[in-house]
């Protein structure tokens, strides 16, 4: 048995999933005549009280899109050190949008109105024009930590009143929808655009929805074609995410529950340092070498991703069971890194 850790990417269709894709009504999404995909995007936008969406391949795409569409060059991003935009998605915002980008030192990735505050800047000719804040919920490199409706709305009306927009990264916004028991409804108004990744926890293998105004999703779609996002019968891939939506949020706390008690094992161990507070489904942790941890767990069968050469992350999912869970913790307790 192979248990993978690396992330929540990794889970496969069951059969049920795969039915649904299987039976899926197709056309051709760049004439915009596919069923299934144009049922996907009506259904997240209505989960989150927006216009319209644009189904895409990725979470990365989804967030580079927005970037676009929202600013030109010379403008500038404002995000927290440890975001996804600006750690993992290959400077697309200098590549593909021309802008720069200025960072807050959160507390875990959790940025706050005085830290946006003091970055934006004033209208001088040899300064960037600060046009656009995004946040990152749940944060990957703060252990799944979550803002919650309360920070989001604060930043959501400081933005307003500066006139800037406010694009949310929701990678995993239902783990931290889950974490404050509260649904995507309650997010309505609070954002210009929102991505939503649906091959995480919720377990699609493809796909994530970008929303916003229907203008807005209409230049969207452009830039989606020139980043060779134009997929063709993508309802395929779509009926799996309407699938995922309808049967896999609920169990998301299954996997929360299973990383706090990662956690609490981890914080017993003496080669564990210290572990990250753990608000959803990631859990991340402090060694002498992670490259040597991962190493060790890997001949026990066990995957787990190097996140800095002393932080390790473990990510639970749908794929990843009790009995998975009794193993791992049997295993770390066995482990003897550096005897």
């Amino acid at each position: 048995m192979i248990i993978d850790l690396r992330s929540d990417t990794v889970t496969k269709p069951g059969k049920a999933m795969l039915d649904a894709m299987m039976n899926a009504e197709l056309g051709d999404d760049v004439f915009a005549e596919d069923p299934t995909v144009k049922k996907l995007e009506e259904k997240v936008a209505a989960m989150f009280g927006m216009e319209a969406g644009l189904f895409c391949p990725s979470g990365t795409m989804t967030n580079q899109i927005a970037v676009k569409a929202h600013t030109q060059p010379l403008d500038e991003i404002i995000c927290d050190k440890i975001c996804h935009i600006y750690n993992y998605e290959t400077g697309g915002w200098a590549f593909h949008s021309g802008v720069s980008i200025r960072l807050t030192e959160g507390i875990n990735g959790v940025m706050t109105v005085p830290q946006v505050e003091e970055l934006i800047l004033p209208d001088f000719d040899w300064l960037p024009n600060t046009t656009l804040v995004a946040i990152e919920n749940t944060v990957n490199k703060g252990g799944g930590s979550v803002y919650t409706v309360e920070e989001m709305k604060a930043i959501s009306d400081f933005c307003r009143s500066k006139k800037l927009i406010f694009h949310l990264d929701g990678a995993r916004i239902f783990n931290a929808l889950t974490a404050l028991n509260k649904k995507p409804q309650h997010l309505a108004g609070l954002f210009d655009s929102i991505s939503v990744c649906i091959s995480k926890g919720l377990g699609a293998p493809v796909g994530s929805v970008l929303l916003g105004n229907k203008a807005f999703i209409k230049k969207s779609r452009k830039i989606r074609k020139v980043m060779g996002g134009g997929m063709r019968q993508s309802g395929l891939l779509a009926a799996a995410c309407i699938y995922a939506l309808d049967n896999n949020v609920e169990r998301l706390a299954e996997d929360h529950l299973r990383a706090k008690q990662l956690a609490e094992t981890l914080a017993t161990l003496p080669w564990v340092k210290r572990v990250l507070p753990v608000a959803t489904n990631i859990v991340i942790f402090e060694v002498n070498s992670s490259a040597q941890i991962a190493e060790l767990l890997a001949a026990k069968g066990i995957k787990v991703q190097p996140f800095s050469p002393v932080l390790v992350r473990m990510v639970t999912h749908l794929d990843f069971t009790e009995e998975m869970l009794q193993t791992t913790q049997k295993e770390l307790k066995t482990l003897a890194p550096g005897a």
